[in-house]
């Protein structure tokens, strides 16, 4: 084959590094057979849990499920020298999904201003890589990382893909979109002279011809979904309130040209008038919906739209403030005051009223790692435990967009499970203490006692 004269040589110190690559990509074309003995199955979060079962995984994918311990004699093709892992002690379920996540920080307040500007890149994506792996580690296969800057979250999504980095799977906003002084404007609480510096990745906008345009700039970069705020935000450094700060044509321009490009939004929205707007452009799902009202449950109905209420962001204040009751200053902590305080009425009037529940934290303003403490918060809001689970895998699936991959234990999805002791459909709490984690069929935790 004659040389591409277009592409150089590789310099001879990249041949061993090159080399020595090609072990982990024969790896990752493994196809060796895995038996699970699982002492208790929830395959399919919303129906009866089975007792002893047997998943068989082949390649990172379930093949197939069958009831009590079978042994590779028992399916056809299957070597007898087939791996078995054995969790018959343990309760195992579909890896979890969290639909709201911001993987690049743990910081917030004062101490989150402050590191925007002077954390760099590099110091992001180190950051990022940690948050993703304690997310993983907490049971999470996979997420929706709902806007971050620097482009750091893209990178680490196909980063994980690709398997250089433990983490779970991505799906990732880029910037999220706001109004120029809405919720996601990079500039608040700056000084003017930084502005320019500041808004760098084009994410507001004003009027529907230049939303489109902030659309079109995040899918340029390569998004998976879009991410808009629709209203004011707690930790918005401004005192522009919590309600409508987007007008319906803006919108139904992002809506339109997001779905156009076959991407979901996601709304950021409190007060019930933004919530309104959103869902009549057609949002695929809304976060937090602090207040939302009747028109708004009609909406969701009609719709057919999720609602996401991230009711961890309570125990993330309220760990910040006992650290430091300086953490948030003016306006920001009164708002947080105030989100305490009715954090939980919405999932109230929402689960009675049929609206679709997706799960979802907003770590980074909680913990990252303590994902599965939402949990909590939506059973003494008005879930039960089993609407909880589903609202963690099967429904977030389908919100995502993934319901063919992930979300249940089924011939031909992704071998995304967990293990813990106890049942979860009795005491939910018990998914705080995930003790073993499998990723398209490797284990990427084993924390049981031996």
């Amino acid at each position: 084959m004659t040389p591409n004269p277009r592409r150089p040589a590789l310099p001879a110190w990249c041949l061993p590094a090159l080399l020595a690559c090609l072990p982990l990509a024969a790896s990752a074309q493994n196809a060796d057979w895995t038996l699970v003995h699982a002492g208790h199955l929830l395959d399919r979060p919303g129906q009866a849990p089975r007792g002893a079962s047997t998943l068989l995984l082949r390649a990172g994918r379930v093949e197939a499920v069958r009831d009590g311990y079978q042994d590779a004699a028992a399916f056809a093709g299957v070597p007898a020298d087939a791996t078995v892992l054995d969790l018959r002690d343990r309760y195992v379920l579909p890896g979890l999904i969290d639909c709201h996540v911001h993987l690049v920080s743990d910081k917030a307040g004062v101490e989150g201003q402050l590191d925007s500007v002077s954390g760099g890149v590099a110091d992001h994506a180190f950051e990022a890589a940690v948050n993703a792996r304690k997310t993983l580690h907490a049971g999470f296969t996979t997420v929706r990382n709902l806007g971050d800057s620097d482009g750091v979250t893209l990178a680490l999504r196909d980063a994980v893909a690709a398997g250089k980095l433990p983490g779970p799977r991505i799906l990732d906003a880029g910037s999220a979109i706001s109004t120029t002084a809405g919720h996601m404007d990079p500039t608040l609480g700056f000084r003017e002279d930084l502005h320019a510096a500041l808004d760098v990745h084009g994410n507001t906008c004003d009027g529907a011809d230049d939303c489109r345009r902030a659309v079109r700039r995040q899918i340029a970069r390569g998004v998976d979904v879009i991410k808009i705020a629709t209203t004011g935000g707690v930790n918005s450094r401004i005192g522009a309130g919590l309600g409508q700060q987007m007008f319906d044509d803006e919108a139904r321009a992002i809506v339109e040209t997001a779905h156009l490009y076959r991407k979901k939004v996601a709304v950021h929205a409190h007060g019930a008038d933004g919530i309104a707007v959103a869902l009549r452009a057609g949002a695929d799902s809304i976060e937090h919906g602090t207040l939302l009202d009747r028109e708004d449950i009609a909406l969701f109905r009609k719709t057919g739209a999720y609602y996401v209420p991230t009711l961890s962001t309570v125990n993330g204040y309220k760990e910040r403030l006992a650290k430091n009751p300086q953490a948030y200053t003016g306006e920001v902590r009164a708002k947080i005051e105030w989100r305490i305080g009715i954090t939980g009425k919405a999932l109230e009037a929402a689960v009675p009223a049929g609206v679709k529940i997706a799960f979802g934290t907003d770590a980074g303003v909680s913990l990252h790692g303590r994902n599965a403490d939402e949990f909590e918060l939506m059973v003494a809001h008005g879930m039960t435990a089993p609407q909880a689970i589903q609202a963690a895998t099967v429904n977030a699936a389908d919100l995502l967009g993934l319901s063919d991959q992930v979300g249940s234990l089924e011939p031909g999805k992704r071998a995304d499970l967990i293990a813990v002791s106890g049942d979860p459909l009795q005491d939910v709490t018990v998914l705080k203490r995930v003790e073993w984690v499998m990723k398209d069929g490797r284990v990427e935790k084993d924390a049981r006692a031996r």
